[in-house]
């Protein structure tokens, strides 16, 4: 035991010098480690705030054939001093002019002023049954520059490209669509009968009708009781 002493005394500078540099690592360790988990945490508080556009061709659920444009705000915070800057990439005069009819919502020219999560706002439409070709060989491009709550500058480019809208279909109606025509029908009917501009047609069935039914109807048994017993 006391050679173990002797040796730990005579090697005491070097046990210092490494517990000195394991001390040393650990602490630079772990401010590595707070600085990423204040990384981290930043990065999450700037997404609750953060505000993100998106843009999507969007036909509507009773005509596959009317597109527009729906603009919404996925991000998890708000928008402010939103402004768009479409242009055409290709397509030519088709493009220009699906284009213009897109962009003929107002916001388009004055910007948004608030845009908040989740909010969305539509553009005006087009029918790809007029120039199909045309429009589906459109590319546009929307610039959109807008603020964080926080300040943060953003600035996007949206890019529309029209040949998706090939090949698309759709089969019979909608089931909400056709609930919605079916009730619209029925409330007219109604609407109709209550206002009287429609009589219901209906066959009165009193209790002298019913009573004559049953006499008849015995005495048809009876005569088959006895034709079957004359036979």
């Amino acid at each position: 035991m006391i050679e173990i002493f002797e040796s730990l005394k005579q090697h005491s500078d070097a046990l210092t010098v490494i517990f000195t540099a394991v001390v040393t690592l650990s602490t630079v360790v772990y401010a590595i480690l707070t600085g990423i988990l204040v990384s981290e945490t930043r990065k999450m508080r700037e997404v609750q705030t953060e505000p993100k556009i998106h843009i999507t061709l969007e036909s509507f659920d009773f005509a596959i054939h009317i597109i527009r444009l729906n603009i919404q705000n996925i991000g998890f915070g708000p928008a402010s001093n939103l402004t768009f800057q479409p242009s055409v990439i290709a397509g030519g005069e088709s493009a220009e002019k699906l284009l213009t009819e897109f962009t003929e919502s107002n916001f388009f020219k004055t910007g948004l002023r608030h845009f908040g999560p989740g909010q969305n706002v539509y553009s005006t439409y087009t029918q790809t049954t007029q120039d199909f070709e045309g429009k589906s060989a459109s590319v546009l491009s929307f610039k959109v520059e807008y603020k964080s709550a926080t300040g943060k500058k953003y600035s996007d480019e949206i890019i529309i490209d029209m040949s998706e809208i090939k090949g698309r279909y759709q089969l019979g109606k909608p089931n909400l669509y056709a609930i919605a025509n079916s009730l619209e029908k029925l409330q007219k009917d109604v609407s109709h009968i209550v206002s009287g501009f429609k009589r219901v047609k209906a066959d009165v069935y009193s209790s002298d009708d019913r009573k004559e039914e049953r006499e008849e109807r015995e005495r048809w048994y009876e005569a088959q009781r006895q034709e079957s017993e004359n036979s």
